[in-house]
């Protein structure tokens, strides 16, 4: 078998992997719904599951050895972690007060917190490209919220808006921890999720209500599955995607999960965008693309009559440009020597 044919056999391995996880990921919002359960309580659930699943699939590949963990590695991987658990928290209380199509399409703003949380701690370039994109998401956000006048008649206390800043809310808090995650280089992303969903349990045992899990009865399979497949096989499944794809995929495959979840939503419970929110939906989707490939708008070109620039231009090594939060590019020709290893919970 040619280099060519592997490379292309190992490429379509991770966009079934990458799919499969994605497809997983949109059925989330059933798994909390259906199991009748407070979002604490899920998110509390899910970390004890996922933390015996990981555990053990670690255990079993041997990723214990060599972990490559340092106190400082650690303590980042926990400061992550706390944003993690309590992203979901936002995340699955927004499916009550709105609907999963509404918080996962508002929820997936996360790509412009990471651009902009670069700029604001690590004084990143805002390019003008970036800001353009910034404002296309803006558009389409507006659009999708489709908030009425009657949600602020009850003086902006409304159900609706109020998850609607739970998303809003879970999107800053996942950006947070993946600038924090992408600081723990080195290590496993299997074993900074397993710190992250074991931290979950102690901080989320406060909240916990158990007495209210007495009558959950066949319910729990619910909570199970969340653990066990949205969290370890889940992950798992992107993990090695990650390893085979490059980047352009991974952003384009991303949005399988917000399709899905919209599916979903539709064929279980019913629930339809409205026409002004569809329009909405592309917005954001075009403009999350465009931060992370690093897209530009297109530009007037220059009259000039000494086309000799140009031409030097042209025959210069084209650039990659790194996706939002990532350092550095690439030359577009040379072999992509860093995976994308991003230690991302959803």
């Amino acid at each position: 078998m040619s280099t060519d044919q592997r490379s292309n056999g190992t490429e379509l391995k991770g966009t079934v992997e990458l799919t499969i996880a994605m497809v997983l990921s949109g059925t989330i919002g059933i798994f909390v719904v259906e199991s009748g359960a407070s979002p604490f309580n899920v998110v509390f659930f899910r970390c004890v599951f996922g933390a015996v699943a990981l555990g053990l699939y670690c255990l079993v590949r041997g990723f214990f050895t060599d972990h490559n963990f340092t106190p400082r590695k650690l303590g980042l991987a926990a400061l992550g972690g706390v944003f993690i658990v309590f992203n979901w928290v936002l995340l699955f209380s927004s499916y009550k007060n709105t609907s999963i199509s509404v918080a996962t399409v508002v929820y997936h703003t996360q790509p412009f917190y990471v651009a902009l949380l670069g700029v604001l701690l690590f004084r990143d370039r805002l390019t003008p490209a970036k800001f353009g994109w910034l404002v296309v998401a803006f558009g389409g956000l507006v659009l999708t919220a489709g908030v009425s006048l009657s949600d602020f008649r009850s003086g902006g206390h409304s159900a609706y808006l109020v998850g609607l800043g739970q998303a809003l809310l879970a999107a800053l808090f996942y950006a947070l921890s993946t600038v924090i995650t992408k600081r723990v280089t080195g290590v496993r992303p299997h074993l900074v999720a397993l710190v992250q969903v074991t931290l979950g349990i102690p901080l989320l045992l406060p909240f916990a209500s158990f007495g209210a899990m007495k009558d959950t009865g066949t319910d729990w399979g619910w909570l199970v599955g969340l653990g066990l497949i949205h969290t370890c096989l889940m992950y798992v499944l992107m993990y090695s995607a990650y390893q085979k794809l490059p980047t352009p995929k991974i952003a384009v495959l991303a949005f399988v999960y917000p399709a899905v979840a919209m599916i979903c939503d539709w064929a279980v419970y019913g629930h339809r965008v409205s026409l002004v929110q569809a329009l909405g939906i592309p917005l954001i989707v075009a403009a999350s693309l465009g931060v992370n490939l690093g897209w530009s708008f297109p530009r007037r070109p220059a009259r000039s009559e000494d086309t000799s620039g140009a031409e030097a231009v042209s025959a210069a090594p084209r650039t990659v440009p790194a996706p939002a939060g990532l350092p550095g590019s690439a030359p577009a020709d040379a072999p992509r020597a860093e995976k994308l290893t991003i230690g991302e919970s959803r």
